[in-house]
């Protein structure tokens, strides 16, 4: 009985001992300067490392950041573009019909009147969402602005002048919606001069 009862005392204390020897000869094992100076070396690497990828996920945050509230600042400014464009044939519509309505009687002027104070409250509410009418008659022709329909030469004007509006152009927010077409100035052709005569007589 007792020689059963010591033999597991004796594998503990066996497997202990192994540890603590193990433990030992690790902890005995000195690193040479040379070893140190390289695992300095290799953890300062490594958090540059670590460092420069919090750096760079940090800048793709902010600029995600300015994407995104770019991105809803144009939504917002930008949401009308649609139901702007749909409106400004209406409003060509009434312009002509305004120019079309000649004549004195009392009905006719009962029509332009209603018609300009239509036109008064479209360009009322065009102003409170920031659509602007271009209207560039007598200013130099901007292709980014203006649309030509055809060039011809003008007494008086300076070429690439902007001579004549056949329909005005609109922006909404600095954004284009429609471009003015126009009528632009080109230099006069010059005529050819006739050679002196020769005298024969000469």
């Amino acid at each position: 009985m007792s020689t059963d009862q010591e033999a597991p005392s004796s594998q503990v204390k066996t497997e202990s001992e192994s540890v603590g020897e193990a433990h030992t000869e690790l902890a005995g094992h000195e690193l040479t300067p040379e070893e140190l100076q390289q695992a300095l070396v290799e953890a300062e690497q490594k958090a540059q490392e670590n460092w420069d990828k919090a750096v760079r996920v940090q800048a793709e945050m902010e600029n995600l950041k300015r994407r995104t509230q770019k991105d809803l600042e144009d939504a917002h400014k930008f949401a009308l573009t649609g139901f702007a464009k749909e409106l400004l044939p209406v409003l060509d519509s009434l312009v002509l019909g305004l120019q079309a309505a000649t004549g004195d009687s009392d009905e006719v002027k009962k029509f332009r009147e209603g018609s300009e104070l239509t036109i008064k409250q479209f360009e009322s509410v065009f102003g409170k969402f920031n659509i602007e009418m271009i209207d560039p008659l007598g200013q130099p022709f901007n292709a980014e602005l203006h649309q030509a329909m055809a060039m011809q030469a003008v007494e008086g004007a300076a070429p690439n002048t902007v001579v004549n509006v056949f329909q005005k152009g609109y922006v909404l927010n600095g954004r284009l919606l429609r471009p003015a077409m126009v009528l632009v100035a080109k230099a006069a052709e010059q005529k050819p001069t006739d050679s002196p005569s020769i005298d024969e007589q000469a």
